[in-house]
């Protein structure tokens, strides 16, 4: 951490909740938007690999509606509600082969994960926003949202363009009671949950990680910059979008891919 993330506290009194924030980018975005002054929440799934988790934790499955509201209810008895929601929560956890190896079950699940979960988190949330005139919205989605790749993300990516288009919609709705809405579209990043999405790939594959991740990056049209992102990259990202500096912006899905995209977005 550099001194200006030190000594910058631009989301000092701000309560924040981060969904799916124990590992990869929403742990990178939890300790970048603490770094800024801001009191963190985090959900997931599982219980944090810390023994000392440094935020407020709630153990929580985002899919099912009952925890989305138990994890409300806390939030409300234990903080008054949230001025800053990031839903990171998400996962492409579906078998590749394209559409004939996925069947009811996965598409169900898919949705409730990668969309559903931040539906139902946004209205449970949103109405104490709403009445403050203040808050922002950031949906985590993914460049594969524009960009499906069908042998490996069908479900996933159809997921996450859902999640885009809802999130535009939610944005010019909520816009002019003073909530903002923004998306961040994250490339390839170096993340545990990538780590294991190769491997099982390659597994399938018969071939090395090191081959699978070149050919991921060969079927993404190559990544310019050369490399994955670091979680703490897209953390900077969603740490601006959410500060006062982005007080105009609102509705957009920004890209933060390392150039790989291959048109003009």
């Amino acid at each position: 951490m550099n001194n200006q993330q030190q000594t910058e506290q631009d989301l000092a009194g701000k309560i924040a909740l981060v969904t799916g924030g124990t590992k990869g980018i929403g742990k990178a975005i939890a300790a970048r938007l603490a770094a800024a002054g801001a009191t963190v929440i985090v959900t997931a799934r599982n219980q944090p690999d810390e023994a000392e988790f440094p935020y407020h934790f709630i153990a929580a499955d985002l899919s099912r509606p009952a925890d989305v509201t138990q994890v409300t209810e806390e939030i409300n008895a234990q903080f008054g509600g949230v001025d800053i929601l990031i839903n990171n929560m998400g996962a492409n956890t579906f078998p590749g082969g394209g559409f004939g190896a996925l069947n009811d079950e996965h598409w169900d699940q898919a949705f409730q994960v990668n969309l559903f979960s931040s539906v139902r988190l946004d209205k449970a949330l949103l109405p104490q926003m709403l009445a403050r005139k203040n808050g922002v919205i950031i949906h985590i989605s993914s460049t594969t949202g524009q960009f499906p790749i069908w042998e490996s993300t069908l479900a996933y990516t159809s997921a996450k363009a859902a999640l885009n288009a809802y999130s535009k919609a939610l944005s010019d709705e909520v816009a002019p009671q003073g909530v903002r809405v923004v998306t961040v579209s994250p490339g390839l990043n170096k993340t545990e949950a990538m780590s294991n999405f190769l491997n099982d790939l390659a597994k399938n594959a018969g071939i090395s990680v090191e081959e699978m991740t070149q050919n991921l990056f060969n079927r993404v049209g190559g990544v310019p910059l050369g490399r994955m992102a670091e979680p703490q990259e897209t953390a900077e990202l969603v740490h601006f979008l959410v500060s006062p500096k982005a007080s105009y912006i609102t509705g957009a899905n920004y890209f933060i891919d390392g150039g790989n995209f291959p048109v003009v977005k």
